[in-house]
């Protein structure tokens, strides 16, 4: 496999400062932001500059970090930690990321909360790092006689730590084996296959073809895919999954094919303070999102619209949840505990 000797990086922290990549410009340019603290972090969140669970975890807790160094309080502390866990409502690894650092620094004590909370942030970043690796390996042993694989959105190193999840497993699964491609639905309505993927599988040198949403169940049923290897933003604790919208309507196809469905992503991405997929948030989006492609109308003025972010797909229809701390197949409540307890 050909693969670019530049790893692809969409975070980078320089020990005071935060770099990330627009992931808004992309394909076409490659803009980096500095962020200095909890309000730009935020609304990098929120317009999906930064964007991935995983990624806006690891983002929101350098923008607390940044945010304590510029002001060492407590009255900091809280309002910076509403702020960012605000920022967007699906993905559980962005209040969890800002938890985590809020508790290290109410444990450093007043004197030493910057410092706590940056050294948490790049705890975490690491974590995130060594998880997709792990999960990598995990993923390419489950679909080892896989060759072809549909995946949805992104998930690669644009959307967590390390190579990615979901994608992070193709790449390992092409290391090891010749004739690996992959079929990368565009993923309406903000196209993060087509701008993003397809920019990723170009740049690593992974052959592939983009589809358009609608073709994948076709193509699925035809047997021109082996598997179907997706993300997650937030694993509930009976294994339902969100994902992004058109997860649900891939794995009913897979299932109908008879295909493996398979979800990748760290035990970041586990929540087992949320019972089932119905208790999980569905972030809904401006619907122009929907009514326009790149700025241009594409829908009749005043057109209603509903952009669900994300769906859930039940854990019914996973084949295997995959982590950096081994498999569950067949999810459910049991297998994810299990999977969230392992150290």
């Amino acid at each position: 496999m050909a693969v670019d000797a530049a790893p692809i990086q969409a975070v980078r922290w320089d020990g005071r400062r935060l770099a990330v990549l627009d992931q808004t410009r992309l394909p076409h340019e490659e803009v980096w932001l500095s962020l200095t603290g909890a309000q730009d972090t935020a609304q990098a969140i929120r317009r999906l500059a930064v964007r991935g669970a995983p990624n806006i975890g690891i983002a929101a807790a350098y923008g607390l970090a940044m945010e304590l160094s510029a002001r060492p309080s407590l009255g900091a502390l809280e309002a910076a930690s509403e702020l960012l866990s605000g920022a967007r409502p699906t993905a559980v690894n962005l209040a969890a990321a800002v938890a985590r650092v809020r508790t290290a620094a109410l444990g450093a004590g007043p004197s030493t909360l910057a410092s706590a909370a940056r050294a948490e942030a790049q705890r975490l970043h690491a974590d995130e790092d060594a998880a997709s690796a792990a999960l990598a390996a995990h993923g390419a042993d489950v679909l080892a006689s896989a060759r072809t694989i549909l995946t949805h959105c992104n998930t690669g190193a644009l959307a967590t730590g390390g190579r990615g999840s979901g994608l992070a497993v193709i790449l390992e699964l092409a290391a090891r084996h010749e004739g690996v491609r992959v079929l990368a639905c565009e993923t309406r309505p903000l196209l993060q296959g087509a701008r993003l993927t397809a920019w990723e599988l170009t740049r690593l040198g992974i052959p592939f073809a983009l589809i358009v949403d609608g073709a994948a169940a076709g193509l699925l049923r035809r047997g021109e895919a082996d598997a179907v290897v997706v993300g997650c933003d937030r694993v509930a604790a009976n294994g339902d999954v969100a994902n992004k919208v058109g997860t649900y309507a891939h794995a009913l196809a897979a299932r109908a094919a008879g295909l493996p469905f398979v979800v990748a992503g760290p035990t970041s991405t586990i929540d087992l303070a949320t019972p089932d997929g119905d208790a999980i948030e569905i972030e809904e989006r401006d619907g122009a999102e929907v009514s326009e492609l790149g700025g241009v109308a594409i829908a009749p003025a005043g057109t209603p619209v509903r952009n669900p972010a994300f769906d859930v797909t039940p854990a019914g229809l996973v084949t295997a949840l995959v982590t950096e701390r081994g498999v569950a197949r067949d999810p459910d409540t049991a297998s994810v505990a299990a999977l969230a307890a392992r150290p």
